[in-house]
């Protein structure tokens, strides 16, 4: 690897800050190299969840991305980010990864916000087009459901609770 080039220089790998779509929440981390998983989390962020999610995720991305340990993470300073046993955590793998201080009250300077930021634009998108798809099935089709429901019924009395063709 030649110095100075993309590949060779120490890379911030941001954990994401955490959005909100509908009701789940959502981690994840990139770098120059390549994105990292995303976490779907289905409850509200808390510090005692979050080093146990860091640690099966975070822990193997940063391991392949940066073998020799010099990579850097970065995190907002949500309060579950801030917490002791965060840092604790992120204290105990310093060998693993840096973790970047982050000044107060800049979320704007979270390269990771402008992916959120598009992602939120493709979902809203991904959404419009499937009430588009919704408001255009066929009346035929929906109306031939219902007309099969006395048939799909008669046929699982018959079977009496086994399986059926349906």
């Amino acid at each position: 690897m030649r110095q100075g080039t993309p590949s060779a220089r120490r890379t911030v790998a941001p954990l994401l800050y955490t959005g909100k779509w509908w009701r789940y929440y959502a981690l994840g981390t990139f770098s120059w190299v390549a994105l990292g998983p995303v976490v779907v989390v289905d409850q509200t962020m808390k510090a005692a969840n979050y080093p146990n999610i860091t640690a099966d995720q975070l822990h193997h991305y940063m391991a392949f991305v940066f073998p020799t340990g010099n990579g850097i993470f970065q995190q907002d300073n949500a309060p579950c980010y801030k917490a002791r046993i965060v840092l604790k955590w992120c204290e105990e793998h310093t060998d693993e990864f840096h973790l970047m201080s982050w000044p107060p009250n800049s979320p704007d300077l979270n390269p990771m916000e402008h992916i959120w930021d598009a992602m939120e634009l493709r979902a809203q998108t991904l959404w419009d087009r499937c009430l588009d798809i919704w408001y255009n099935l066929s009346p035929v089709m929906y109306q031939n459901l219902v007309a099969s429901m006395p048939r799909r019924i008669a046929v699982d009395l018959k079977a009496k609770e086994g399986a059926t063709r349906y």
